[in-house]
């Protein structure tokens, strides 16, 4: 593809963005990144807002007030929520600042090329083992519904990671030192996932 142009990429996000824990090449949107320029796609590296510990809230805020974007992206990605649940934080909550992440996505691209990652269920990791289990995987499960339906309202692509990460999740192979986070192998899955979303 001779002429095609050079894309970019805005990666919104927390820990699972940055990939706490692991090298910053294994992390999904880099992994994702090394599949597309495989397979002749020409992107520059994402450009990547997310910290561990953020919530909506926390996102918006950067968004607002650190950090300058661009006027606009060929593609956007937007994976967080996680945080809003580990800390208690209500749903109504997590639907009004997640619906407005959505739509400061659609200033800066066209809806076909945002893509929403489910939040993965973190109850299934060693670092859970006391606490319990089947209120996280609920409580996932609602805040999940609530990203689902806003990415199909706005017509966004959808990736579910949810179901497989229950299966894989808490394998021994598949969290790094904190025994909570993803490693290299489980972003590996997601950056399959979206990269089929961003080759346009």
């Amino acid at each position: 593809m001779p002429n095609e142009q050079t894309k970019t990429w805005l990666a919104l996000g927390d820990s699972y963005t940055i990939g706490e824990g692991v090298p910053l090449h294994e992390s999904y949107p880099y992994q994702a990144l090394q599949l597309l320029r495989a397979n002749g796609h020409r992107f520059h590296a994402p450009e990547i807002i997310a910290k561990t510990g953020w919530t909506t809230d926390e996102l918006i805020s950067h968004l607002l007030h650190n950090t300058r974007l661009l006027p606009a992206y060929d593609y956007v990605t937007l994976l967080i929520g996680v945080n809003n649940q580990y800390r208690g934080m209500s749903e109504t909550d997590y639907a009004v600042t997640f619906e407005w992440l959505a739509k400061k996505a659609l200033e800066l691209t066209v809806a076909k090329n945002i893509t929403v990652l489910s939040i993965p269920d973190w109850g299934v990791t060693p670092f859970a083992k006391e606490r319990d289990a089947a209120a996280i995987h609920d409580a996932i499960d609602r805040f999940n519904a609530i990203n689902k339906k806003i990415s199909a309202d706005l017509g966004f692509n959808y990736v579910d990671i949810t179901a497989v990460y229950r299966e894989t999740g808490g394998r021994p192979e598949s969290v790094v030192e904190d025994q909570l986070h993803p490693s290299g192998r489980v972003y590996a899955y997601w950056a399959e996932q979206v990269s089929g979303y961003l080759r346009g």
